[in-house]
C-alpha cells in the first residue's frame, strides 16, 4: 500500500515475524496488536508493503461479510503475505466474490449438508474402531497423529470426496507438501499441480456419474455445464487440503486432553457436554500460524473509526476474534459450560469453511472412541518433548508420543 495519497495519521506498520511457537501458545506478537487497537497495521514476512488487520470479534465478522472488501482483487496485487510460494489460482473458489462464489460452493453443498455429512458416519466410526484396534493390538508406547490422528481424517475427507482408499496415501503426500512453507515454492507448487491433474481425471470421469460424493457432484455439474473443469478441479482441491486440517486440530485437542487431566475426566464422567467441549476446545486451539488469506477494499470503508482507503489489503484474525473478551468472557480459560459460544474457528460469511460440520463430527468421534475404548490414555513424554510441527501454515504435533 501507499502513503502518497493518504493525509490522516496511520497507526505504525508493526513486522509479523511469525515464528515456530512451542505447543498450544498463543502468539505473542498477536497478543500485542490485539491490545494495540481493533485496527492495526501489519506487515508480514512475504509478499510486499502492508495490510490493515482487525482483531476484534464484531469487525471481524463485518469484513468476511461485506461485499466491499474482495477476495477476486487479490489476484491483481502482491499483498504482504505469510507463505513465500503463495501463487493466487484465477478462478479458485478461495479468490472469488458472489455470485460466481456462490455458484460453486452451490455445487458441492449438498456433501457438506447435516444428511450429506451423517452419510458418512457409520462408515467413520467403523474406520476409526479399526485404527484403534490396531492401536490396541500394537500396544505402547505409540505416536497417536501417525496411527489414528492422521490416517482417520485423510479416510473420512477421501471418503466424502469419493476418493479410492488405494490413493489415500497420495492425497496425504501432497497436501502435506502444498502446506508446508519448508520445502520451496517448486515442490510446493508440483504436488498442487499433481492433485490438480488427478482430479480433473477423477471429476471428467464422473460428468455422468449420479454419486452423492464430492467429486461425483462436481463431474454432474461440469457435465450441465454449470460450472468449469478448472473451476471443479480448484474446489475439490481446496477441500482435499482442508479436510487434513482436522489432523492438526485434533493434534492439538488431544494435547490439551492429556496436558489438563481434569479437563479429559470431565469429558469421560459427563460424555453429554462432548459436542459443547469440543466447540469451546476450537475457540481455544490456535489453530492457524498468523492469518490466512487478505481481501482488497474496493471502497473506502470505516473499521472501528478508521477508514480503510479502496484498494487497501486488510486481514482478519479469526484467533484474535475468538479470544475477545466482549464475546468470551475470560477468553484465556478453557469453560465446557461456556454458552453462547459463537466462535468463528471456521470463518464466516460467504467464505465460512463448508466442511465445520464434518470436521466437528469427526473430533466427536475421535474424542468418543479415544477417550471411551483407551481409559489410561496419556502423554508418553513431558509436555515440552512433543514436537510441533515447523515451517507450517496449519499448526499441530508433528507426533504426539502415547502411552495407556
Amino acid at each position: 500500500m501507499s502513503e502518497d495519497t493518504i493525509t490522516e495519521p496511520l497507526p505504525p506498520v508493526h513486522p509479523w515475524p511469525v515464528v515456530d511457537l512451542p505447543g498450544v501458545d498463543f502468539d505473542p506478537v498477536l497478543t500485542k496488536l490485539m491490545r494495540e487497537g481493533p485496527v492495526t497495521r501489519i506487515q508480514l514476512p512475504n509478499g510486499e508493503g502492508w495490510a490493515w488487520l482487525v482483531t476484534r470479534y464484531d469487525d471481524v465478522r463485518t469484513v468476511t461479510n461485506d461485499a466491499r472488501f474482495s477476495r477476486a482483487a487479490v489476484m491483481d496485487g502482491r499483498v504482504t503475505r505469510l507463505a513465500p510460494h503463495f501463487i493466487p489460482s484465477r478462478g479458485a473458489v478461495g479468490f472469488l466474490d458472489p455470485p460466481d462464489h456462490t455458484r460453486l460452493r452451490r455445487s458441492v453443498a449438498p456433501a457438506f449438508t447435516a444428511r450429506g455429512v451423517e452419510r458418512v458416519r457409520e462408515k467413520s466410526r467403523r474406520m476409526l474402531d479399526e485404527l484403534v484396534d490396531e492401536l490396541l493390538q500394537d500396544g505402547p508406547p505409540a505416536d497417536l497423529t501417525a496411527t489414528v490422528l492422521s490416517p482417520f481424517p485423510i479416510a473420512v475427507i477421501c471418503e466424502l470426496m469419493g476418493v479410492p482408499a488405494t490413493d489415500r496415501q497420495s492425497m496425504h503426500s501432497w497436501t502435506q507438501l502444498i502446506l508446508s512453507s519448508s520445502h520451496g515454492a517448486e515442490v510446493s507448487e508440483k504436488a498442487k499441480a499433481e492433485m490438480s491433474a488427478y482430479f480433473a481425471r477423477l471429476i471428467g470421469d464422473r460428468r455422468d456419474s449420479t454419486g452423492e460424493d464430492v467429486t461425483s457432484l462436481l463431474g454432474a455439474a461440469v457435465g450441465r455445464d454449470e460450472i468449469m473443469l478448472d473451476e471443479a478441479v480448484g474446489l475439490a482441491v481446496l477441500l482435499q487440503i482442508g479436510g487434513e486440517a482436522v489432523t492438526n486440530n485434533s493434534g492439538q485437542l488431544f494435547y490439551i486432553l492429556m496436558t489438563r487431566a481434569d479437563l479429559a475426566e470431565q469429558l469421560r464422567a459427563e460424555p453429554e457436554i462432548r459436542p459443547r467441549a469440543i466447540d469451546e476446545l476450537l475457540r481455544y486451539i490456535p489453530h492457524r500460524s498468523a492469518v490466512g488469506l487478505s481481501r482488497i477494499a474496493l471502497e473506502d470503508v470505516e473499521i472501528s473509526g478508521v477508514r480503510i482507503r479502496a484498494g487497501d489489503a486488510i486481514y482478519v484474525s479469526y484467533l484474535a476474534a475468538n479470544r475477545d473478551p466482549d464475546v468470551f468472557p475470560d477468553p484465556e480459560a478453557i469453560d465446557f459450560s461456556r454458552i453462547p459460544n459463537p466462535h468463528v474457528s471456521f470463518g464466516f460469511g460467504p467464505h465460512y469453511c463448508p466442511g465445520g460440520m464434518l470436521a466437528r463430527l469427526e473430533s466427536e468421534l475421535m474424542v468418543d472412541v479415544l477417550l471411551d475404548r483407551m481409559p489410561g490414555l496419556r502423554l508418553a513424554v513431558p509436555p515440552d518433548q512433543v514436537p510441533f510441527r515447523t515451517g507450517a501454515l496449519i499448526r499441530g504435533p508433528a507426533n504426539l508420543p502415547v502411552t495407556w
